[in-house]
């Protein structure tokens, strides 16, 4: 068995393979593990996440994955979301006494951001996503309508959209509202904040993200597999309409039984030939799945300026600040790293003494793509010394920017129609990826679901047939009468 990627796919759907008994050798184009969703090594033994992820405690294949290579206990969940608005107002979002649907009512109900008439117009449109059982008919139709036309139809108010809907979706969905398929909106909410009590619990890494990954080799390997770094792919043999073997550099070729390709659709359709794609109409529309970006600013500052492990602002260009000092080192608040310049696109050393690393995410950031790292840095600059008061006094001692142009597929109403499944007319070739038909969105959930899909159809097609893919969290509450 071959897995080509080294992503959230492709590691999930080596792991449950090699659990499997098939040996699995998988190989991977950069330096490390983890795809998008990993951190650059430093040369002072830092490391600088590529960008911020979370997960939720609705995610339950991501979950499984963390157990399955013992990263569960690198993950620690929070039960409070903190919002702050430029008036200095704050809010905070948390479970209370009552049972789902209901449990967080209390909190919404003092959330100072919003206004009385935002909060009732909010909970019209919960009431009918909780009454549809998170499926409103009006949404589901093949072409799908975004996000922002379901919402005006439900008569909300324009604050609500931007410090309710909005702040919620771009940052879970990394795309703006009108771009985004309604159907995936109205599940996060369903999945998260209403069906159950714990959905919307937040899980963030207590550490870099690349040790998340460290026992997935650990895994593949301890079953006679083989992961291989820097192992760029540079064709596909193809012999009667089937692959006889994957080409690398230097003339090497590997060959196997069976060959998944856990890679961004955007590889995918430039690696693949014409007959195979000729044999596969599934893969025609590669091409209308578009990307979305994100971008990421780090900033150190010589002395601590945020309390909270993580905080939401609302009306900014910043929709996430992460305390990584706090999340990696629970009440100490320093680190050590020589004074280097930053370089736009990966992180350098941390320059820092003594003080307080934040990190910042703007998701869906088109505006930023243009910009250059120095515009990037005075426009968050000023926005985190407008949310953080301790912050206008401090020295900011050094920031980076990570743009990523093509984070993520974009969930645009109708996309569902262009992504494959995990099956291929082609023998012995499989396809993962959060871009493939899992039902998700672009996150690590998805990327999980579809190696968990891709591992399961290897199986099946040997005649071995095994179940990886998780249940989603079951309703709870109140809410078990509206499934």
């Amino acid at each position: 068995m071959i897995v080509i990627g080294g992503g959230l796919a492709g590691l999930s759907a080596g792991v449950a393979l090699a659990e499997s008994g098939w040996q699995v050798k998988l190989f991977e184009l950069r330096p490390y593990l983890g795809g998008r969703a990993t951190s650059y090594v430093l040369p002072s033994g830092e490391h600088v996440d590529n960008c911020q992820h979370v997960t939720l405690g609705c995610c339950t294949n991501l979950d499984d994955f963390y157990r399955r290579v013992g990263s569960a206990n690198k993950v620690k969940f929070f039960d409070r979301l903190f919002f702050l608005d430029p008036q200095g107002r704050s809010g905070a979002m948390q479970a209370g006494i009552l049972p789902a649907p209901f449990h967080m009512t209390g909190s919404f109900a003092t959330f100072a951001p919003l206004s009385l008439g935002d909060k009732l117009s909010i909970a019209r449109a919960m009431m009918r996503i909780l009454f549809t059982g998170g499926k409103p008919k009006e949404v589901a139709t093949p072409a799908g309508i975004s996000m922002l036309d379901w919402l005006k139809s439900q008569k909300q108010t324009p604050r609500a959209i931007e410090r309710f809907w909005r702040v919620v979706l771009v940052s879970a969905l990394d795309e703006e509202l009108d771009r985004t398929d309604a159907r995936f909106g109205i599940d996060v909410f369903w999945k998260a904040f209403l069906s159950n009590r714990t959905g919307y619990r937040m899980g963030v890494p207590a550490v870099p993200l690349a040790e998340l990954y460290d026992g997935c080799r650990v895994a593949i390997e301890k079953k006679g597999g083989e992961v291989t770094l820097r192992a760029p792919v540079r064709g596909i043999r193809v012999v009667n309409g089937a692959i006889a073997a994957i080409q690398f550099d230097n003339g090497r070729e590997e060959s196997a039984d069976a060959y998944v390709f856990a890679v961004p659709h955007t590889a995918l359709d430039n690696l693949l030939q014409e007959e195979i794609k000729a044999a596969n109409p599934a893969l025609a529309s590669l091409d209308k799945i578009k990307v979305s970006p994100i971008t990421g600013v780090h900033f150190w500052f010589d002395r601590p300026v945020a309390n909270e492990p993580f905080v939401t602002l609302l009306d900014t260009n910043v929709q996430w600040v992460f305390n990584k000092t706090a999340l990696y080192h629970p009440g100490e608040l320093s680190f050590r790293g020589p004074d280097l310049p930053a370089r736009e696109g990966r992180p350098e050393e941390s320059a820092v003494s003594s003080g307080q690393y934040l990190q910042l995410v703007i998701s869906a950031s088109y505006d930023l793509l243009k910009k250059s790292r120095e515009e990037i840095i005075d426009l968050c600059l000023k926005e985190i010394r407008q949310a953080l008061p301790a912050a206008g006094e401090a020295q900011l001692i050094k920031a980076t920017v990570i743009k990523e142009a093509s984070a993520t597929f974009s969930p645009e109403p109708g996309v569902d129609r262009f992504r494959p499944a995990q099956t291929t007319n082609t023998p012995g070739l499989f396809l993962a990826g959060d871009w493939t038909a899992t039902g998700w969105p672009a996150t690590m959930e998805g990327a999980v679901r579809s190696g968990y899909l891709a591992a399961e159809a290897v199986l099946r097609s040997a005649g071995s047939p095994a179940k990886f893919l998780q249940p989603d969290l079951s309703a709870s509450g109140f809410s078990r009468l509206f499934k």
